[in-house]
């Protein structure tokens, strides 16, 4: 029967391929943790995807421990056993719960484990372990403690490769927006209607074009809805490009779907020259902006700890000093990884006060 054509699954690549064992010890010693703890069910903590590779169809509950001192130990679901025929350890199967509470009991008690929780849900990106499977765990007895450092380590920093993709996505990105832009002032030139949804088309085509994947986006705005950091245009709802409108793109797009994306945001000015309000406005980002890399620049050092938080507020002091701290209402940065808002240190004491130190790489 004729129908869609379907997608093959990609090729499994056996589980922690590559992983850096021997640097693992060494973080879980400085932690005080006898083990780091994976868990993921449906695809709920992509943190454990990031460190494992791909573990399938995700439809059961797995845990992976990674011990200290040791090889690796998976307690894994009997109907999903294929993406772990090459595990660099022991697989524990189970079927039935009683089975499960059984491995997992023999596995943490007495443990002190690292997992993927952030108490009082400080940083959401890091709090990837339900509760009730936090209750379960310390019901036999682990101490549990925030993966937090172990993340920022091993799941967010980028490979040679990611980089290499990341770089190539963001000039091709570049080039999508200097188009795209100058297209949108040509065409109000003569006098053609632009709108935030043809804009939108435009560049999405662009990316296409391009080779690029995305997942949505990207945003486009005119005059006052350039002021909303996540606004949608929709076709029927959008605004027409008028003289005097500030405008915003914000684009994102990488190689592949499981690749590091690259992020930008470019803005513009519909007319000849902004007036004193755009100019004042887009002087004080711009400080923030060189606030922020310049606070970076001369704090880091390799033996010491410049956090997100730390950033986020030599930033934010320099829009507050200009009077417009009442409509900065989004985060100075963000990690990304194979998601593009990612696990790693987000710049932001804003949202959160997210306290993780900034590492290289």
């Amino acid at each position: 029967m004729a129908g869609r054509p379907t997608r093959s699954a990609p090729p499994l690549m056996p589980l922690l391929d590559g992983f850096e064992f021997a640097a693992l010890a060494d973080a879980l010693a400085t932690l005080g943790a006898d083990g780091w703890l994976l868990y993921d069910f449906r695809k709920v903590n992509p943190i454990a995807e990031r460190i494992l590779g791909a573990t399938g169809m995700g439809t059961r509950r797995l845990f992976v421990l990674l011990p200290r001192a040791g090889r690796p130990i998976a307690v894994a679901h009997r109907i999903e056993l294929q993406p772990l025929a090459d595990f660099p350890g022991e697989v524990r199967p189970y079927g039935s719960w009683r089975e499960l509470h059984g491995h997992l009991g023999a596995l943490v008690r007495g443990r002190t484990l690292a997992v993927e929780i952030s108490p009082l849900d400080q940083v959401p990106y890091l709090d990837r372990v339900p509760h009730g499977v936090v209750q379960l765990l310390e019901s036999f007895g682990a101490r549990l403690v925030s993966s937090a450092p172990l993340v920022s380590r091993f799941a967010a920093r980028w490979s040679a490769a990611e980089l290499a993709g990341h770089r190539s996505a963001a000039q091709a990105l570049a080039g999508i927006a200097r188009d795209a832009l100058s297209w949108t002032g040509n065409e109000a030139a003569r006098g053609a209607e632009v709108r935030e949804t043809g804009v939108q088309a435009r560049v999405r085509d662009a990316i296409e074009r391009a080779g690029l994947w995305t997942n949505e986006g990207p945003i486009v705005a005119f005059g006052p809805t350039s002021a909303m950091p996540h606004y949608e245009p929709h076709a029927g709802a959008d605004r027409r490009l008028a003289l005097g409108d500030v405008v915003l793109l914000d684009l994102w797009a990488g190689p592949g779907r499981e690749s590091v994306f690259a992020d930008q945001t470019w803005m513009a000015f519909a007319g000849r020259a902004p007036d004193a309000e755009v100019r004042r406005v887009w002087q004080a980002v711009t400080a923030a902006r060189d606030a922020a890399v310049r606070y970076l620049r001369e704090h880091w050092r390799p033996d010491g700890v410049v956090t997100g938080a730390q950033v986020d507020d030599a930033a934010r002091g320099v829009i507050r000093d200009a009077g417009l701290g009442d409509y900065f209402v989004h985060r100075t940065g963000h990690s990304i990884d194979r998601d593009l808002h990612g696990s790693g240190p987000h710049i932001d004491n804003f949202e959160t006060e997210d306290a993780r130190a900034l590492v290289p790489g």
